[in-house]
């Protein structure tokens, strides 16, 4: 991705130094409206004397408003918050730090995408759960209902599914249905994009969803019993985020 010239201004303007900035939300998954807002995520430095304090403040940042006119959600951890967070079973932090679509990166991004090879567990599959539980009651609760938080469904049961079975980290709802081929995902996003009269779906429609929504949960819960992963990271994981940690932070004390 070529950032837009004003993304790079608004990450150049976050208040303390950025290990890494991505962009999430629609744009990653793969079927951004033309006024999707931009969700920029990412993971900051705070300098030494405030780690060292007794009051730990900023360690994240949230924004959301309009900057030079785009609609932004700017979300960012301090690298330590960040690094802990990998180590729970949170997807999120895993898709953003993974997320092709970079407006800032360092050695030490990079870096981390290795290290965080290791944090992918066959706990994430209770992220996933948890998430699409929620994507599918916000589904229906709306009358009539629409096709984004489908969308939304679809691509949290397809990342959950191809992270249990290849322990990858793929968000982007296009690029997983190359693999999973599911015939009515490419109409769905066609929808969605073509504006509000054709983006809500009627009875019939609602019965064939439901039964792809258990079929595919049903196929999450038969991943995560079958994947090879860990339940766990590594201790060595562990400690090579301890490395990395510890040499961000004392290289943030020379400035």
């Amino acid at each position: 991705m070529i950032p837009d010239p004003r993304l790079l201004r608004i990450t150049a303007a976050q208040p303390y130094p950025l290990l890494f900035a991505t962009i999430s939300g629609a744009h990653l998954y793969g079927f951004p409206s033309p006024d999707s807002d931009f969700d920029l995520r990412g993971a900051h430095v705070l300098p030494l004397p405030m780690v060292l304090g007794l009051d730990a403040r900023d360690e994240t940042i949230e924004d959301s408003r309009i900057i030079e006119e785009l609609e932004m959600d700017i979300v960012s951890h301090d690298v330590k918050k960040f690094f802990n967070l990998l180590l729970k079973k949170n997807g999120y932090v895993l898709e953003q730090l993974c997320s092709p679509l970079v407006v800032q990166s360092t050695p030490e991004h990079e870096e981390l995408k290795q290290i965080a090879r290791g944090c992918v567990t066959r706990n994430h599959a209770h992220h996933y759960f948890g998430f699409v539980e929620t994507q599918w009651k916000l589904f229906n609760k709306e009358s009539p209902p629409r096709v984004k938080p489908l969308l939304y469904v679809y691509r949290v049961l397809l990342t959950g599914i191809w992270m249990m079975r290849t322990g990858e980290v793929e968000a982007n709802l296009v690029t997983l249905n190359e693999s999973f081929r599911l015939p009515y995902v490419p109409d769905l996003i066609a929808r969605k994009l073509a504006g509000p009269e054709q983006s809500t779906l009627d009875d019939a429609d609602m019965s064939f969803h439901e039964h792809e929504f258990h079929r595919l949960l049903a196929e999450l819960e038969a991943a995560q019993a079958a994947s090879a992963l860990r339940e766990v990271p590594a201790e060595s994981t562990r400690l090579a985020l301890n490395d990395l940690l510890v040499r961000i932070r004392l290289g943030s004390g020379k400035a």
